[in-house]
């Protein structure tokens, strides 16, 4: 099913927005992150651990889950589809994970948090964790521009439902 024009530019609209939402939500975690791995000042772990947490769940999670969704929305509504071409796949592929990750780092990122705002972070667990936070991020950060790249260049490459499709149908118009 082909959204009509305006829904489907809405629906792109939404998509790009939130999007671009969340490579800015995952830069400024990125940020945090470093700071705090790299601060000895006690406030500034402090305050660099819970603003993560706060990001994390109020930001960074409600982003990817509205990009996810109207990405999907976005896929299916088009002559692109989700299944015909390996770029939009591949992309579809990489935010499920990367949503999926960071789902999965809610609770090292809240430990930390409360970690940070009660007795401290003392000991050699709370190092790898806190340096666990800025590897993840740098990969989310990697993942989100190269789906970007993905978005904007199209990659030729039909997957074997998108040639059948096109035997039917002829090429997709560029939407």
């Amino acid at each position: 099913m082909t959204l009509p024009p305006a829904a489907r530019r809405a629906a792109l609209t939404v998509h790009v927005t939130t999007s671009v939402g969340w490579l800015g939500a995952v830069v400024v975690f990125l940020v945090l992150a470093v700071a705090a791995l790299r601060s000895t000042d006690v406030a500034v772990v402090r305050a660099g651990y819970v603003a993560m947490d706060l990001t994390a769940r109020l930001v960074i999670v409600p982003l990817a889950l509205a990009a996810l969704a109207s990405g999907l929305v976005s896929s299916l509504g088009t002559a692109w589809g989700l299944l015909r071409h390996w770029w939009v796949l591949i992309k579809f592929g990489l935010i499920v994970v990367a949503t999926v990750v960071l789902l999965l780092q809610l609770g090292p990122i809240g430990a930390l948090a409360d970690a940070a705002a009660g007795t401290g972070l003392v000991g050699g667990r709370w190092r790898e964790a806190r340096l666990s936070l800025v590897v993840h991020a740098a990969g989310g950060l990697l993942v989100l521009v190269t789906t970007t790249v993905l978005a904007i260049y199209k990659p030729r490459g039909v997957t074997g439902y998108g040639r059948r499709r096109q035997v039917r149908s002829g090429p997709p118009a560029v939407p």
